[in-house]
């Protein structure tokens, strides 16, 4: 078995007696999409809460949550249960997840660009409102523009009150305020408490095929295994995440923004003012659209 999968039949007494005494009890509960079940009604404002109360449960229910939406006009409920995967599908999914190198497919679009002095001077200006232009004349042109996003990172880490100053101007990425609230949100249980497998039902833009929506899984096994990451919604274009540990400032700030930048290609800040954030908050956001 993979994770504790839940059977086909959903036993949603099972689940209403479990979500006793908790932000969920009372609220209704309905069969959704492949196996999955269905808590309507959740308050956009304390999205994160029912979220967190859910995934308390997980050992008790067997079901992974994540927020999802309605808004873009998809009807999620189902009249009756729905079957999901088969066990034998499942396992596929997972052994081919897991054998897969994510970050070969990962890869931020600018990763190979050369830059030019032009180039230094747009990272190097920051997208939050702090100008480096000044630390870096001594940058050897034609550079990659992850060694020039380096360079200016170990610039901030060398200077306690530029890194401070960075922060302030950056930190709002790794908040819940900046996460998106759509108006109406849904818990959805996954018929699977492993978080690589939990992959299968992910909706998300940048994983639209089997093969995509397979690397995807790893990165969430990947991530929740360094920085005890938890995939807290899915609104299609975006994923938001709770992390449970925060990356040190450094290699492990730079490596992890870096991965985040990969599979957010739309998240509006430069490699280094990531890697900042990343090592002072608690929530990541994912952004990748058309």
């Amino acid at each position: 078995m993979i994770g504790h999968t839940v059977p086909v039949r959903n036993d949603l007494d099972r689940i209403e007696a479990a979500f006793a005494g908790t932000p969920l009890a009372g609220l209704p509960i309905e069969h959704g999409p492949s196996g999955t079940v269905l808590v309507a009604d959740i308050d956009p404002n304390r999205l994160h809460e029912a979220w967190q109360a859910a995934d308390a449960l997980v050992p008790v229910i067997g079901r992974r949550p994540v927020m999802v939406t309605d808004d873009f006009g998809d009807t999620l409920t189902r009249p009756e249960p729905e079957p999901g995967p088969s066990e034998s599908e499942l396992q596929a999914f997972v052994a081919a997840a897991e054998s897969s190198d994510p970050w070969l497919t990962y890869r931020h679009y600018s990763e190979d660009d050369e830059g030019d002095q032009g180039e230094i001077e747009y990272y190097a200006r920051g997208m939050a409102g702090v100008d480096l232009t000044a630390l870096v004349p001594d940058v050897a042109l034609p550079t990659s523009r992850p060694a020039l996003e380096r360079a200016l990172y170990d610039r901030v880490l060398a200077d306690p009150n530029l890194y401070a100053q960075v922060l302030g101007s950056v930190g709002f990425v790794t908040q819940t305020d900046y996460w998106y609230t759509p108006d109406s949100v849904l818990l959805m249980l996954l018929p699977t408490s492993d978080v690589r497998s939990s992959g299968y039902w992910v909706d998300f833009f940048g994983a639209l095929t089997p093969e995509y929506q397979q690397k995807l899984a790893e990165v969430l096994a990947q991530w929740h295994h360094r920085w005890d990451a938890r995939l807290v919604a899915s609104w299609g274009t975006m994923l938001q995440f709770q992390v449970g540990r925060r990356p040190a400032p450094g290699d492990e700030a730079w490596t992890a923004a870096g991965q985040l930048k990969a599979l957010a290609p739309n998240l509006d800040l430069s490699q280094w003012e990531v890697a900042v954030a990343l090592a002072a908050g608690d929530a990541w956001f994912v952004h990748n659209r058309p």
